[in-house]
């Protein structure tokens, strides 16, 4: 069943002020029951369909196809509002907005009108990208075969963040003996009904954190696709676009997203600590020690709000003329937000219980949420090498390779 019910329309946002208006509301009423989901991983089923309802699923639709193609600085801000709320519904949608953006470049105009309408109905799409057992991520063993009845797609995916909520999932697949000038594998993306016979999602997601994100299992056996259904994905990195650095920035909003919630519940936690005797003070926010601890975190905080609002107009700027430099800036930009972001969320998760002391954690308060939900998300790519890439580009002026983690 779609995610909005059939004698519903999703509301159709007007302008950006709306758009922010809306994320913040849901972000407040998202949160009113996150420690209560993550305590006992209820999936946020409700919540997914008012964030459905509430018309931010169709924010990136352009407008020569009905939507408002809200600029990537208004959209990270949404995600990292979202994120603040509850960050594992936050996650959820990431990759609705990355395959729409796929669209943008790769999708023909019959595509482009028919899943951007979908988008705007408020139907949700979402991933079915990673496997295991691959020596690296950028290999899949799913496969999309041409065969005398038509393409045939079979394969496993793993880590399919959103799928038990989504309508449609997006999978992307090997051209079966199809192979670049340099040897790698020639894929697409295969949008699918989630009812799509031959298609299984299965909830195993066990994750220590974004414990409600639902990202399971997605099986594909023997599964009949129509090419309408199929998007070239390989050419989006023949050429400079903005797909990966828009894909990163939407990261880099939830960790700092993260990061904001947790100095909030630090500064609410330090309120109703007791202070160290040492300290002699009447309250544990005069401990000079506690201040400068919590300082430090808020410049972390703020630092990483103020890359990741660069970065989307870096990333925005570049939209509008994708050159090498211009687009290979972005990259290095969003790479910058997101390495501060998850410096941010972590650093200030941690911080939390120093603000809070012992009966911060307390089970009951259910605190490492903020902590379990950061380090979480932030391995979904390693950091450590965008930090080589912000290095080599910063010292040698080295252009960062195309590969969608950038």
């Amino acid at each position: 069943m779609s995610v909005v019910d059939i004698h519903e329309s999703a509301h159709r946002i007007a302008d950006d002020t709306e758009a922010l208006e809306v994320a913040e509301r849901l972000s407040r009423r998202f949160a009113t029951e996150a420690v209560e989901r993550d305590a006992h991983r209820i999936l946020p089923h409700a919540e997914i369909r008012e964030l459905a309802r509430s018309g931010l699923l169709g924010l990136s639709v352009p407008r020569e196809f009905g939507g408002i193609d809200v600029s990537t600085e208004i959209l990270a801000e949404v995600f990292r509002l979202l994120a603040e709320g509850d960050s594992s519904i936050a996650q959820i949608p990431h990759s609705h907005f990355t395959f729409l953006e796929a669209l943008r470049f790769q999708g023909s105009d019959g595509q482009k009108k028919f899943f951007y309408t979908k988008a705007l109905a408020g139907e949700q799409f979402a991933n079915a990208q990673s496997e295991r057992g691959n020596k690296t991520i950028d290999i899949d063993n799913t496969t999309l075969t041409l065969t005398p009845g038509g393409l045939v797609l079979n394969g496993r995916k793993f880590y399919c963040t959103g799928a038990l909520f989504a309508d449609w999932i997006v999978v992307r697949a090997a051209h079966a003996q199809e192979f670049t000038a340099s040897g790698a594998q020639v894929k697409s993306i295969v949008f699918l009904p989630r009812d799509t016979p031959g298609l299984a999602i299965v909830d195993d997601w066990d994750g220590m954190g974004q414990k409600t994100t639902a990202s399971g299992t997605v099986t594909l056996e023997s599964i009949s696709v129509p090419a309408f259904n199929v998007v070239p994905f390989t050419p989006l990195f023949t050429r400079p676009t903005t797909y990966g650095a828009r894909a990163q920035i939407l990261h880099a909003a939830i960790d700092t997203g993260i990061a904001s919630a947790a100095l909030q519940e630090s500064v609410e936690q330090a309120a109703r600590a007791r202070p160290f005797f040492e300290a002699k003070v009447d309250t544990a926010v005069e401990d000079p020690l506690l201040v400068q601890i919590v300082g430090e975190v808020a410049v972390e905080v703020r630092a990483a709000r103020s890359l990741l609002a660069d970065a989307a107009r870096s990333i925005d700027a570049a939209r509008l003329d994708p050159t090498e430099e211009s687009t290979a800036r972005a990259s290095i930009d969003a790479a910058t937000a997101k390495v501060v972001g998850a410096r941010a969320s972590l650093a200030a998760t941690s911080t939390l219980f120093e603000a809070g002391g012992t009966r911060s954690a307390g089970d009951s308060a259910n605190l490492s949420r903020f902590w379990r939900d950061a380090r979480t998300h932030t391995l979904h790519d390693p950091t450590r090498w965008k930090v080589q890439h912000i290095g080599r580009w910063t010292l040698s002026g080295t252009t960062p390779p195309r590969h969608g983690l950038l």
